[in-house]
């Protein structure tokens, strides 16, 4: 049962003297009446700024907007909301202003790879399509803080209709992955119409919906958006969770909702200095995801975004938080420790190395503990696959759905199928894309 507590009463009241707990659990309402200026923030929450600390805040934010949720600002601790890991997530810091040199506007060169408006084509089989250019809230680690609150990034139904004719045109595209903004700021009508659209493309297998709002905007998961998910299986749901005090009874009814709807959910946590960068409290993170049928999916090293530079740790930092997990919890609460590389190399997992040396015939690994050991190679070891052709109709039932197999990149030097000895990245698939568009 969600909770309706004393502070989100309280709250509410400010915001609206006949406020009922059934505009409180209305997503639109919380939409509607979103903390936008300092003014507002300081009265529903009872507390005031230094003259200075206020105009050094009201220059961060008119370079990144302010927006927060009534409900995501009522789980600010406010004894102590200058260290609160909700407040540093959702309320501006005048550090936001202090640009380092390696810092850039858009660090994953999303719209250099974008072939067309919204569609970002990095990976061989996938694409993200950003169909929402809206948030319910303005993350303050954003990766795309260069198009937070900005209305010229909101796409049109025929921008929308534009990437689904691209991925329709692109038959190798088999995941696409829904993104923006937030996808589920949408109407039900508008998720239902681009959802039914994607599906009818043959080629396309499965769809992904990444979206904040069981974090910060829990009401917006209805009965009635369930209803239109249920009907676009298989579909996954990837959610944002970056500290265990954002699991709320609130949160764990959206996520029963989508779970008990069949929808496999993960869960993608940036590492943040400050706020969740400390093996206790990933630890408990990702316990409690697993408890609410959320697998951990990704622990992010933050980006070179504009103004993340106070959010960013060391990447030693997170080994030492996977060294915690790692053989110290279940393995699927373990999530992959990635950098998303500048640049536009997308994600490379930066995990622990357990593999401390090898030879012709055994290799020498590290568990956990520390224990080293070895494992035996194969005395005799025969190929097998590597002498036979794919294309022989005869061998096909082997490789079944690997009729159109083709190596890129790494994979292409080990492959036996494959005569390439070196490669030239100037002349990858995707830089080619580039080229092309």
């Amino acid at each position: 049962m969600t909770i309706y507590n004393q502070k989100q009463q309280e709250i509410a009241g400010i915001i609206s003297s006949n406020a009922k707990v059934s505009h409180w659990k209305n997503w639109r309402w919380q939409l509607q009446h979103s903390v936008r200026d300092i003014d507002i923030f300081e009265k529903l929450l009872g507390i005031k700024f230094a003259a200075g600390e206020r105009k050094q805040l009201d220059e961060t934010i008119k370079k990144f907007p302010l927006s927060i949720t009534p409900y995501y600002l009522s789980l600010i601790d406010t004894e102590n909301y200058k260290n609160d890991p909700i407040y540093k997530q959702a309320f501006p810091s005048i550090s936001e202003l202090q640009v380092g040199n390696c810092e850039m506007r858009d660090p994953l060169d999303e719209d250099k790879d974008s072939p067309v408006p919204g569609i970002t084509h990095r990976y061989p089989d996938r694409v993200l399509f950003q169909v929402c250019g809206v948030c319910s809230m303005y993350c303050r680690h954003c990766t795309r803080k260069r198009k937070v609150g900005d209305v010229d990034v909101i796409p049109s139904k025929e921008e929308i209709a534009m990437g689904i004719e691209y991925i329709r045109n692109t038959p190798v595209i088999r995941d696409v992955l829904l993104s923006g903004g937030d996808p589920f700021l949408l109407s039900d009508e508008n998720i239902d119409w681009i959802l039914t659209e994607i599906k009818k493309i043959d080629s396309v297998e499965v769809v992904r919906i990444g979206t904040r709002t069981p974090v910060v905007l829990p009401y917006r998961i209805t009965d009635d958006l369930v209803n239109i998910l249920k009907k676009h299986h298989p579909l996954w749901v990837n959610t944002h969770f970056n500290h265990p005090r954002e699991i709320t009874a609130s949160s764990k009814e959206a996520l029963r909702k989508l779970a008990d709807a069949g929808i496999p959910l993960g869960n993608q946590t940036v590492l943040l200095a400050g706020i969740n960068d400390h093996p206790i409290i990933i630890k408990k993170l990702v316990h409690k995801l697993v408890q609410n049928r959320v697998r951990p999916y990704y622990l992010y090293q933050c980006d070179l975004s504009e103004g993340l530079k106070h959010f960013r740790t060391p990447v030693g930092r997170g080994i030492e938080i996977m060294e915690s997990l790692i053989g110290h919890t279940s393995g699927f609460a373990v999530p992959s420790y990635v950098i998303d590389a500048p640049g536009g190399g997308g994600k490379i997992r930066v995990m622990p190395q357990y593999l401390i040396s090898w030879s012709h015939d055994k290799v020498v690994l590290r568990n956990f503990e520390g224990v080293i050991t070895t494992y035996q190679e194969p005395e005799t070891y025969e190929n097998f696959f590597g002498n036979i052709n794919i294309d022989d109709s005869g061998l096909l039932s082997m490789f079944e759905g690997a009729e159109d197999y083709k190596a890129i990149g790494i994979e292409k030097l080990l492959s036996d199928l494959n005569e390439t000895i070196a490669l030239v990245p100037e002349k990858t698939e995707r830089i080619e894309r580039r080229d092309n568009a």
